[in-house]
């Protein structure tokens, strides 16, 4: 016998964790249109955005704050550089250690396009307060399950 589910939502649509993977994916097909005229994926957005607010960072730095294995980052920064948008450069104290920055190319580029453009606030169809609190959610959900996935 098959076991009525009493919600009339289909099952993907009551879990947050495929509410959050869906918000993930719907973010990733805005920000591919609108960063394909600046020749931008939106993991290259992401480091140009790391940078901007902290420029010179270490590469590890970096892979902590966007959640990246260096596997996954080299690439990427190979292609941001060969593109003439950042910078890396090995510390003169250890060569292990690169530093990233922003070249005035780079600099110039993340500020016409800015950390949240408009469309993207107008596409949520929410409030600047809203997405604020919701921001905050989002990240203490985050930072919990990464400390559970620890443990």
């Amino acid at each position: 016998m098959k076991r009525q589910n009493s919600s009339k939502r289909p099952p993907l649509e009551s879990m947050v964790c495929f509410s959050v993977y869906s918000a993930g994916l719907a973010f990733n097909r805005l920000y591919r249109g609108l960063l394909k005229g600046f020749g931008l994926t939106y993991p290259q957005f992401l480091v140009l955005v790391c940078l901007q607010h902290r420029d010179g960072q270490k590469v590890s730095e970096l892979g902590e704050a966007l959640f990246l294995e260096s596997n996954t980052l080299t690439p990427l920064l190979q292609r941001l550089e060969a593109s003439q948008l950042i910078k890396r450069q090995r510390s003169d104290v250890d060569e292990r250690v690169v530093h990233v920055s922003l070249t005035t190319s780079g600099n110039k580029l993340i500020k016409n396009i800015g950390c949240v453009p408009p469309q993207v606030l107008e596409a949520t169809q929410m409030k600047l307060g809203e997405i604020a609190a919701l921001t905050a959610k989002l990240h203490l959900l985050s930072g919990s399950l990464r400390e559970h996935a620890k443990a």
